[in-house]
């Protein structure tokens, strides 16, 4: 079975809201101000919003979620909210294993954009290592963008 990139339902909310809160306070560890994250990182409320609007999703590894993703499609164009992994599994490859996913999933897509903290390097190098091209920076934020070829 190995890795999978699913829809979430709002029964994995609480797993999934676990999992966001122990990867973003990580970031204290990798030049973070403080613990902390964007809003609802911690909310299972709002992770259970996400899941019913249908923009949650989950990374399983042989049926446990290890990862999630929250992603807002418009048009042909996708916005990669956050996607998060629990700190147990870093440096494994399941974030560009999401990332790969989320760019094979949506074949529509033409554009996907996100955007990270300035001051987190690991996250800036890592989304410039799968592609993305910056395209500006506002109140403390890199954005991002990736086409896809035709």
């Amino acid at each position: 079975m190995g890795l999978q990139l699913l829809k979430a339902g709002t029964s994995d909310a609480l797993t999934l809201n676990g999992i966001s809160k122990r990867a973003f306070d990580s970031d204290v560890s990798f030049g973070g101000p403080s613990a902390g994250g964007p809003p609802g990182y911690m909310s299972v409320s709002f992770h259970t919003k996400m899941a019913r609007q249908g923009h949650l999703y989950k990374l399983t590894e042989d049926g446990l979620i290890v990862g999630g993703a929250i992603l807002f499609l418009q048009g042909d164009a996708l916005n990669i909210g956050r996607i998060f992994v629990a700190p147990e599994h870093f440096r494994k490859g399941y974030g560009s294993y999401i990332m790969q996913e989320i760019e094979s999933m949506f074949t529509g897509v033409k554009e996907f954009t996100l955007d990270t903290p300035e001051w987190n390097i690991r996250t800036n190098s890592f989304y410039t290592k799968l592609g993305y091209t910056e395209i500006k920076r506002d109140r403390g934020f890199v954005y991002y963008s990736k086409r896809k070829e035709e």
